[in-house]
């Protein structure tokens, strides 16, 4: 692949909304995972999660247009502005019919869908917003962000699971490639700290219920855990090609140079366990960039807390680097605030800008007695300097759906 210039970035997390807090919380390795307190949610198996607090403080969204919208696209749009921003990109300059959006998420927006089906029930058909059918829709941040800045260039929302914004991102730099668009924005959002979603992500098995002890529940690759704990928020990335980064000599945090996705075809929801796919979606990514194993500095894993999905996580890894494997710092950022679903991707990618702009890997917190089949350098605990040139990102979706973004420093 060309190289892809990451040239702004915007998140919405848990651990903060500026990436100073954000990197400063991450890097420290600070939990922010906490029981939900949102709404009663105490007879759910799974009660703890990552909560957003502080949105309002950064949003110019009118209260009109908070009527019509779910949390998920509110989040989508707060981000979207700050990557604007952190870009310098003036939109009033720009042939918005050449600017794209890709985005990604894997339920969509519940909070508003809980809520007018409640109201249906409750007061009949007068009773529920004409704004229902497209508010919870998982294209519906799409849509809102091209409706607020006119961007009407070719888009798409890629639904598919964990998998889904960094393979939003993938397929937008791609397309970015191509020359369909000038620029893209591309990430993903997602708002799942709500009754149902919550009810519907607890029926997956894929949560830890370790509610007593929230801050320490989610821990990735230690023989005591027992899933991830779910979070909320949004990440987005401004994509551009290297042409137009020159002509308007754009800061760039670093390039996209690879991709790689499969599918493992084995169960609807478990990965299969021989990690076999997700090396080749890994090869792939490294093929696809023109680099080699010894050339990767640094792996930030799916790390999704389960035994299935770490030990075969592992497992690929092992196959793709050989007896590289074991030297190749390799961590879960996200383990601090929280799984974000189809989100996770977007911002698993900025925290890697991050790391390779502070030239400092973030620790797996919470990573306390190893898992002796999790054999490799899961960086426990503390962050560790490194010079980071060239990193691999891996998400994971349910149903075996395996992507990988490999990126460079500038």
């Amino acid at each position: 692949m060309e190289k892809v210039a990451i040239t702004g970035i915007g998140l919405v997390t848990p651990s903060g909304i500026d990436k100073r807090k954000f990197w400063s919380n991450v890097v420290h390795g600070r939990s922010v995972v906490k029981k939900i307190d949102r709404f009663d949610a105490s007879l759910y198996p799974s009660h703890i999660a990552g909560q957003v607090h502080e949105l309002d403080a950064y949003s110019n969204v009118s209260s009109r247009l908070l009527k019509k919208i779910d949390l998920f696209s509110h989040m989508g749009l707060v981000a979207s502005e700050i990557a604007i921003n952190d870009a310098n990109l003036d939109l009033s300059r720009e042939n918005l019919k050449r600017a794209g959006i890709f985005m990604g998420n894997a339920i969509g927006g519940w909070l508003y869908a809980e809520t007018e089906l409640r109201d249906l029930y409750l007061e009949g058909r007068e009773g529920v917003s004409p704004f229902m059918a497209s508010a919870w829709f998982p294209a519906a941040p799409q849509g809102q962000i091209s409706i607020h800045y006119g961007i009407k260039g070719y888009s798409k929302t890629i639904v598919s699971d964990r998998a889904s914004s960094l393979m939003a991102i993938g397929y937008g730099a791609q397309n970015l490639l191509r020359g369909k668009n000038d620029f893209i924005l591309a990430g993903g959002m997602e708002a799942p700290v709500t009754p149902y979603a919550l009810l519907c992500c607890n029926t997956s098995g894929c949560l830890s219920s370790n509610n007593e002890e929230a801050a320490s529940a989610y821990r990735p690759f230690d023989k005591n855990r027992d899933g991830f704990a779910i979070a909320e928020g949004a990440g987005i990335l401004i994509l551009e090609s290297q042409a137009r980064v020159q002509s308007r000599s754009a800061h760039v945090y670093a390039n996209i140079i690879g991709f790689g996705t499969t599918t493992d075809g084995v169960d609807r929801i478990k990965p299969a366990t021989d990690g076999v796919e997700l090396s080749r979606a890994i090869n792939i990514a490294l093929a696809d960039a023109g680099l080699k194993p010894q050339d990767i500095d640094y792996i930030c894993a799916d790390g999704a807390g389960g035994q299935a999905s770490d030990i075969s996580e592992t497992k690929a890894i092992k196959l793709s680097f050989n007896d590289l494997a074991g030297k190749i710092p390799i961590s879960v950022p996200k383990a601090v605030f929280g799984n974000l679903l189809g989100a996770c991707g977007a911002v698993d990618v900025i925290t890697v800008l991050l790391a390779m702009e502070h030239n400092l890997i973030p620790p797996t917190i919470n990573l306390q007695t190893p898992d002796p089949d999790c054999d490799l350098d899961y960086v426990p605990n503390q962050a560790r300097e490194k010079q980071i040139n060239n990193a691999l990102v891996i998400n994971r979706g349910r149903g075996g759906i395996n992507c990988v973004l490999v990126l460079q420093k500038k």
